[in-house]
């Protein structure tokens, strides 16, 4: 029937709506990406201004990610509750209302408050992003599509650290005033507004994703849905994938339940878990969080220091986009291992060169060469994760798991993620205060951990469909090796 027709289209172009559908989906990647990263160059003149202890300062970052994970958790069922756009939106005003709030704080208690306000807007965008992107990516194309949002996460960050650095320039300082008796630091949260009211209206006008349409019965919604951003595929048929996927998934798993025989929840759940508590553990979001002060404590004045954040991200931006030209070429494994050795080696480099400092604490020179060595060894760093673990995690999270519990499931794992964030910035500062060598030497173990995670238990996804991709990780009937 349209067998000679099916394949040409959809191997070598992608609609140019579904493009609009993942960019726009992907904004909330911006959104997370900022409002994480924005913290940056405003940590010192915080400290100033409320007069905190570093103990208090490191929650003040940290209590965003707190947020982040509750978001993410009740993302979830949101999401399965109300829809995909509903929960972007909810997201939308989350953002906005925290960028406000964080801008005129008046204090360290509301300070905190919008903080964390502004991570449940992160752990729903987290969580909704992925999941959305991949319910309306063709198969052959999914991988680029749903690395978009790890494209617009990295984008978000290296705006959060240009801003930054124009205002903190502009007043000549960040806790200078800058415009109406304002200082730069307020203004550096402040500008968050602008990109969540763009988000909102995104959302807005975005169609809600056709594989929840068809797990709420509204078929015809759905197969409009379809037509649109799979006008060569069989329509029926994709529909009918998807009732059969959740109804063998609803037989199987109690309805949609995470609920296993594995310490409490299904094995998929957990490999969705471990992936995200990897991804945080190699210490990629110190580069981010604490680089600015890092490379002071190595050396460089405060304006070097912004510029090498801000170069960093530009990196990070760039290595994103081979990943994106690359994942549905050779697979989703392959990268991601040989990320992992990159960073392995990088953070082992740097345990190395940091041994050799003079000083002790924060309060540390590098001689010789031992400092572009490490600046060098940092950026590697930089450049294995955005190139492997930085998006395909993302992707992986997107078509791991069933339909009938992706939302939930996704949900779980961006939250665990989300505490291991927590965890990694919070003990950064007193792990860095006792030794850098050995804080970068254990995240060089982890970087290590991961090359063996993903050799034992993840199988390779690229070109399947989301119902195909799925069974890979919940069953295997024919090996018969299920207990």
């Amino acid at each position: 029937m349209s067998s000679n027709a099916t394949p040409k289209p959809a191997s070598s172009t992608i609609p140019r709506k579904v493009i609009g559908l993942a960019v726009a989906g992907a904004v909330g990647g911006f959104l997370f990406g900022f409002d994480s990263s924005v913290v940056n160059g405003a940590v010192d003149a915080l400290q100033g201004e409320f007069k905190l202890g570093d103990a208090l300062t490191g929650f003040a970052v940290a209590v965003a990610l707190l947020g982040c994970a509750v978001g993410a958790y009740l993302a979830g069922r949101i999401a399965d509750a109300k829809g995909r756009i509903p929960t972007m939106k909810l997201g939308g005003i989350l953002f906005l209302v925290s960028a406000l709030g964080t801008g005129l704080a008046f204090g360290v208690a509301d300070l905190i408050f919008w903080r964390f306000v502004g991570g449940l807007g992160i752990g729903l965008a987290s969580v909704i992003a992925p999941a959305y992107i991949s319910e309306i990516s063709p198969r052959k194309h999914r991988g680029r599509l749903a690395s978009l949002q790890q494209l617009a996460i990295t984008i978000g960050i290296f705006a959060a650290l240009l801003s930054n650095a124009l205002f903190a320039n502009g007043a000549g300082g960040a806790a200078q005033e800058l415009w109406f008796g304002l200082p730069a630091w307020r203004w550096m949260f402040l500008a968050a507004a602008v990109p969540a009211v763009v988000y909102f209206a995104i959302a807005m006008v975005l169609p809600e994703s056709p594989r929840f349409l068809v797990i709420k019965g509204r078929d015809e919604e759905a197969a409009r849905v379809f037509k649109t951003i799979a006008p060569d595929d069989d329509t029926e048929r994709s529909i009918r994938e998807i009732k059969d996927a959740v109804k063998e998934d609803s037989l199987s798993a109690g309805k949609g339940s995470l609920r296993g025989k594995r310490f409490g929840l299904l094995p998929v759940v957990w490999i969705g878990i471990v992936l995200s508590m990897l991804q945080q553990f190699v210490g990629i979001n110190v580069i981010f969080y604490y680089s600015t002060t890092l490379w002071q404590a190595v050396g460089f004045q405060e304006k070097d220091s912004l510029t090498i954040s801000v170069v960093t991200a530009v990196v990070n931006i760039l290595v994103t986009l081979v990943a994106i030209a690359l994942v549905d070429r050779i697979g989703r494994r392959p990268i991601l291992l040989t990320g992992s050795i990159g960073m392995a080696v990088s953070l082992g480099t740097m345990a190395l060169a940091f041994s050799a400092a003079d000083g002790s604490g924060t309060d540390i020179s590098l001689p010789g060469a031992w400092g572009p060595v490490a600046l060098v060894a940092a950026n590697v760093f930089v450049v294995s994760f955005g190139a492997s673990w930085g998006p395909l995690v993302w992707v992986l999270l997107g078509e791991i798991f069933p339909s009938r519990i992706r939302a939930r499931a996704l949900g779980l794992a961006a939250a665990a993620q989300w505490i291991a964030n927590f965890l990694i910035t919070l003990t950064f500062p007193a792990m860095a205060a006792a030794s850098l060598p050995l804080t970068y030497g254990i995240y060089a173990v982890f970087a290590a951990a991961s090359f063996f995670f993903v050799m034992f238990k993840i199988p390779e996804t690229n070109g399947m469909s989301l119902e195909q991709a799925e069974t890979l990780f919940v069953k295997k009937p024919k090996l018969g090796t299920q207990p």
